[in-house]
């Protein structure tokens, strides 16, 4: 199977050498890899450049925009400037972070669980994270969701979900979207991812805002982003975000925030988050 690969990077001067050194060992290699520098003011472009003469089927290309780091918009946005630098013979479509270290077989393990079943959707491994020398797993999320630094999509599934939202839930929209279109979404444990940098390190408290926003965005309702943000809070081990989360909400609600998704999808959303809590009671 053929894929391609696109990096958002901003300033990711210290990781991005051994994100694409570790691609470059893949037992399988990508057809393409597209880094969007997007606005960095460090030695990223520079590391880039250099990797891509090497290694040909590296490129690089440039993106200015809003020098806040905020999740959501800003990462997709790069990501879908280099999408539109390929062309569509691709059997899966890869959205990286700039600061991983994957295993070599790692594409090889998503290649076989894509050729197993068709009606696979999304593949994908587990993130770690390194404390105390040790590599631990970033439990910030269900074992059977794909955390946003390294998600591969099935082509027929990436066209049908309508590509991935310029918006924060971005990562929980698209694969809400392939259960939606009864695609399934598929995890592997086997599959250890090192992160480099702990999710949202760089965030400020506006990021924890646009959380609450999200949920809100997802249709979830009240009591479904009450629980989830308690959730998410606790993982996170501070309860205290856990306003932060509500008080994006009610901010989306007052102001009537844009949906990312369409009533339909949003009943099909609720009920299925409702099963899922129901799951785990019994």
């Amino acid at each position: 199977m053929r894929y391609y690969i696109v990096i958002p990077a901003h300033n990711e001067e210290a990781f991005i050498s051994l994100t694409l050194k570790s691609l470059a060992a893949q037992t399988v290699l990508p057809q393409q890899v597209v880094v969007v520098n997007d606005n960095s003011t460090d030695n990223t472009h520079a590391i880039v450049s250099d990797l891509a003469e090497r290694f040909p089927w590296i490129s690089i290309i440039e993106k200015k925009s809003d020098a806040i780091h905020l999740p959501g918009s800003k990462v997709i946005q790069a990501f879908q400037k280099g999408y539109e630098q390929l062309n569509d013979n691709y059997d899966f479509i890869v959205k990286l972070d700039a600061d991983l270290i994957l295993p070599p077989n790692y594409f090889e393990t998503i290649i076989r669980i894509f050729q197993s079943d068709s009606e696979i959707g999304m593949a994908g491994g587990f993130a770690y994270i390194e404390k105390n020398g040790d590599w631990i797993l970033e439990n910030l999320t269900d074992k059977d969701h794909i955390r946003g630094a390294f998600k591969a999509y099935r082509k027929a599934c990436f066209e049908q979900i309508g590509g991935l939202k310029p918006a924060m839930g971005w990562d929980t929209v698209d694969e809400l979207l392939c259960k939606f279109y009864n695609w399934k979404v598929v995890t592997d444990t086997s599959l250890q991812v090192k992160h480099l940098k702990p999710t949202g390190a760089n965030y400020n408290k506006t990021a924890r805002y646009k959380q609450g926003a999200a949920f809100y965005s997802l249709r979830y309702g009240f009591i479904i982003t009450a629980i989830a943000s308690l959730k998410l809070a606790l993982l996170k081990k501070k309860p205290l975000l856990f306003i932060d989360y509500m008080i994006g909400f009610l901010k989306a609600w007052l102001g009537k925030k844009p949906y990312l998704v369409t009533p339909e999808q949003g009943r099909f959303i609720r009920k299925y988050r409702f099963q899922k809590m129901k799951a785990k009671l019994t």
